[in-house]
């Protein structure tokens, strides 16, 4: 009787747990990777070089000497001039970015040392508000370059940005020329601009200043363009070619000067600016 009986033995209902946040899906080439991995890597995918966003905080760590790095005009965040409000009033939709990201707006400026060299920074952070240019990361940029230009030393930005702030309206859209002016004073002035572009940088970001560097470098497979690849398809209903506004693909087109992986990017800041100044 004892061959019809169930046997208690062979039940086996315990599911394994597994810990989140140890595993990491690549955007690039889908390849499921052990987060500690990819972070001894410099955020960068193993198995494709695919570049990971990493905050402005991060950034700093990875581009300038220990310790040397002087952050300026912070203190300044953005008002509500339109009083626009969408889904959640744009004051609360701040403060909830402030929050999440640890930051007052979407760019970090300051001075540095890179290799001793000095220089001006303005980084910006995806993680706030999509990296967008408000009035308040406009005159990051404004000041950074008349900063440059008067104590003659080099200007670098990294961008990351889905372009203007929609809740600050032509006041978003106005900084597109201020900073383009300021950088305009820059280059008459013989000052040294270098534009890094991080995945993705769009909108009035890469019509503005992000494309008007001296030299102008990307980290590979950044997503790089102003309007997406989808709106562009249905505007000139043609299907685009393969990687598309990756920037390899603006490299062999002439739209920007390098590509370089990661940590590759401080040193070869530091001869470009040995070379230039």
């Amino acid at each position: 009787m004892a061959w019809f009986k169930k046997s208690k033995e062979l039940k086996t209902d315990k599911k394994v747990k597994i810990p989140e946040g140890l595993w990491v899906k690549c955007d690039s080439c889908k390849e499921i990777i052990y987060k500690k991995e990819i972070d001894k890597n410099l955020k960068v995918c193993p198995k494709c070089n695919y570049h990971f966003r990493i905050s402005a905080r991060e950034r700093i760590k990875l581009l300038v000497d220990d310790g040397s790095f002087v952050e300026i005009d912070s203190g300044l965040s953005s008002n509500d001039p339109l009083k626009f409000k969408d889904k959640v009033p744009y004051k609360d939709r701040l403060a909830e970015n402030m929050k999440k990201s640890g930051l007052e707006e979407a760019a970090i400026s300051g001075e540095a040392l890179i290799e001793g060299k000095p220089v001006l920074f303005v980084i910006m952070d995806f993680a706030f508000m999509g990296g967008s240019m408000g009035s308040v990361v406009g005159e990051k940029v404004m000041r950074a370059a008349e900063s440059a230009l008067e104590k003659k030393i080099p200007l670098i930005t990294v961008s990351s940005s889905g372009g203007a702030r929609m809740q600050e309206g032509i006041f978003s859209l106005m900084q597109m020329a201020r900073v383009a002016a300021a950088i305009a004073k820059l280059n008459e002035g013989g000052g040294l601009y270098i534009s890094i572009l991080a995945d993705p940088t769009f909108g009035g970001v890469t019509a503005s200043f992000a494309m008007l560097g001296d030299i102008i470098i990307a980290e590979p497979k950044s997503l790089i363009g102003f309007a997406g690849p989808r709106v562009i398809e249905q505007t000139i209903k043609q299907q685009l070619p393969e990687d598309f506004q990756r920037a390899e693909f603006l490299l062999e087109h002439g739209m920007i000067d390098m590509v370089t992986d990661r940590k590759e990017l401080k040193k070869t800041i530091a001869q470009i600016v040995g070379l230039l100044t």
